[in-house]
């Protein structure tokens, strides 16, 4: 890396020291959390301090945190398209010497991000610097090659950001039908008259990685077993922890472990409809606990929620169910958008 580039650092910008206006400016957290595409064309944070003994950047800039959790989030490269950005510390910059920088991202972020990897220094926090990346070796064809190649990427990255505002519409399509359904309507059914609640005692320790039927826990499926808790359809909810309050909506046989309570609607009432209502509920009056947060069935169950009549109920369920398919299907097309993305990273940097 040496050899194709100069290696600097920005200079420190706090987070609280940004503002509504003011010079364009980057932070390192950012580039974990805004900045998803290997390449920056619009920069959203601002500040307005003192900028005289500041870093800016220069159009095709690489950036790369100086910190990190892991090894391998640490290599995680972003290319500046303009000028004059002002660079926060903990940013490694590499100013390339006539080769094209979201070209070197892409690679950075490819076969190379294990190279980096390996250098990087540090256990709880990991720590790469200038030192750590100048002998990192990369493949660099004909500039005309680069752009052509960085281009072909780019485009691909286009159609993931427009996949994830698809994605984007869609939850808030839903978040929106029922929300309007639970403002515009009072509540007139306590949760404990249209729906049961049970628990499991089954551990994850006790699920095995193979076998017939799922069984859910806090992220989703953990594992398998050879019989069932769940015949038909549930709701399941995570009852303590981070994610407490999160509801999901399970058909088919299947079980949950014990973070999870198991919510049935009594007769008269339609299961998939009380999910939808859950999803936009606020449990927040309704947790314990300070560093492990919990919610219980008693307590919110005296809440009231807007129950129409059966008939009705269904309609709702049906009409958020078909936005919901909708939904799933534009996630898979975003995974495999994605895979196809990190194929292409691994097979053209070798």
């Amino acid at each position: 890396m040496s050899d194709i580039a100069d290696l600097s650092k920005g200079i420190g910008i706090s987070k609280d020291q940004l503002s509504a206006d003011g010079e364009p400016c980057i932070l390192y957290g950012e580039l974990y959390t805004k900045y998803k595409s290997e390449t920056i064309k619009e920069v959203i944070s601002k500040t307005n301090i003192d900028n005289t003994k500041l870093v800016k950047s220069k159009a095709n800039d690489v950036i790369i945190p100086c910190s990190g959790e892991t090894a391998e989030e640490i290599a995680t490269a972003r290319c500046v398209l303009k000028d004059d950005i002002l660079l926060g510390g903990d940013l490694n910059i590499i100013r390339l010497h006539g080769y094209d920088g979201s070209f070197m991202s892409y690679q950075l972020n490819g076969k190379r991000k294990y190279d980096i990897a390996k250098v990087a220094q540090g256990v709880s926090v990991v720590h790469l610097y200038g030192e750590h990346l100048k002998n990192i070796k990369t493949i660099n064809p004909s500039l005309n090659e680069q752009k052509k190649i960085a281009n072909l990427l780019s485009l691909l990255d286009e159609r993931i950001s427009t996949q994830n505002k698809i994605i984007d519409k869609l939850q808030s399509l839903i978040k929106g039908i029922t929300q309007n359904i639970v403002h515009h309507n009072k509540p007139n059914v306590h949760i404990s008259d249209c729906m049961e609640c049970s628990t499991s005692t089954l551990q994850e320790s006790d699920v095995l990685e193979n076998g017939i039927y799922p069984v859910y826990g806090a992220n989703g499926i953990v594992g398998y077993l050879d019989n069932y808790n769940t015949q038909n359809e549930a709701i399941y909810i995570i009852k303590d922890g981070s994610g407490v309050g999160t509801v999901s909506y399970v058909t088919g046989k299947c079980s949950a472990t014990g973070t999870l309570n198991i919510l049935q609607a009594k007769e008269g009432f339609a299961l998939q409809y009380l999910y939808y209502l859950l999803k936009v509920f606020n449990f927040e009056p309704y947790k314990t606990g300070m560093a492990v947060p919990h919610i219980y069935f008693k307590d919110y169950s005296k809440a009231k929620v807007f129950c129409p009549s059966n008939t009705v109920q269904l309609q709702y369920a049906k009409l958020l169910s078909v936005i919901d398919c909708k939904l799933s299907t534009e996630q898979d097309i975003l995974t495999r958008l994605s895979l196809q993305k990190q194929y292409l990273l691994r097979q053209m940097f070798i």
